[in-house]
């Protein structure tokens, strides 16, 4: 399952998934792009793990960590509650 995250101004989207059995979160990030259709990569916390890195340069792969390791603290929390909304009570 997919937890939509956070929007950033560029149309960059990130999720997250929930709670994995080895403790880890996979933080998924994709943005549409004109000529590849959409660039993606993932990053699994705490460890700041990078897969399957597609279409983005090193520059926004810091960009993405900085966001991420600014935030990790609410997607772990999250991950364990079911997203935003079921951790928000919304």
């Amino acid at each position: 399952m997919k937890y939509p995250f956070l929007t950033l101004d560029d149309e960059t989207e990130i999720v997250h998934s929930e709670m994995l059995p080895d403790g880890k979160v996979e933080v998924y990030v994709e943005k549409p792009d004109e000529n590849d259709c959409f660039h993606n990569a993932s990053c699994f916390i705490p460890g700041y793990e990078w897969k399957n890195i597609n279409g983005f340069s090193e520059d926004e792969i810091k960009k993405y960590q900085e966001v991420i390791e600014s935030t990790a603290h609410l997607i772990l929390d999250f991950a364990q509650k079911g997203g935003f909304e079921n951790a928000s009570g919304f």
